[in-house]
């Protein structure tokens, strides 16, 4: 039953991976859907403590990134994305994956930076938000996903790579 949660969570993770790369929306029937059958495979599995640590790690990843979503720098399909994550994963394993995909997205916004060249404007933005914090209020639509000129990755992309990487390890332990 534990690889049926592997195969079921790595089309989900490609599905809005690919989503998010070419139309930069992850759309709730995707992330609901994902939400219900985590949950519901957990559930089948492990009995009610399978749907209590799927609860658990849907309620954890709405909650870690929540901030980021309502300062608007993370959209809310992403956001509902980690929250059907955490329904697979349990809180345990969210954790790794979502450390890994916040390098995975640094990564791919260093190189975005570097290929625009906009390193000086970037710097600035890092400003901002640091003035912003001290000063306990918020940083403004130029660092926001509001701002038209904001360079923007797409994070699904990064949290479905992982999640991907993150099942496939997951398979080859099963059966090696």
């Amino acid at each position: 039953m534990k690889e049926l949660l592997w195969i079921a969570l790595a089309v989900l993770a490609t599905t809005a991976a690919l989503l998010d790369l070419r139309t930069r929306r992850i759309p709730n029937w995707l992330t609901v859907t994902g939400l219900v059958v985590g949950i519901a495979v957990n559930g089948a599995a492990f009995g009610w403590a399978g749907v209590l640590q799927s609860l658990k790690g849907a309620g954890l990843g709405l909650l870690l990134l929540l901030p980021f979503f309502l300062l608007r720098s993370l959209g809310g399909g992403d956001w509902k994305l980690v929250g059907a994550v955490g329904a697979f994963l349990g809180p345990s394993a969210l954790l790794t994956v979502l450390l890994w995909a916040l390098l995975v997205a640094g990564v791919m916004a260093l190189v975005l930076i570097v290929y625009k060249g906009r390193l000086v404007q970037t710097l600035r933005n890092i400003g901002h938000m640091v003035a912003a914090l001290f000063s306990l209020r918020m940083p403004g639509v130029e660092v926001s996903l509001d701002n038209p000129q904001s360079l923007k990755i797409p994070f699904g992309t990064a949290m479905g790579l992982s999640v991907v990487v993150y099942c496939a390890h997951q398979l080859a332990m099963k059966l090696g």
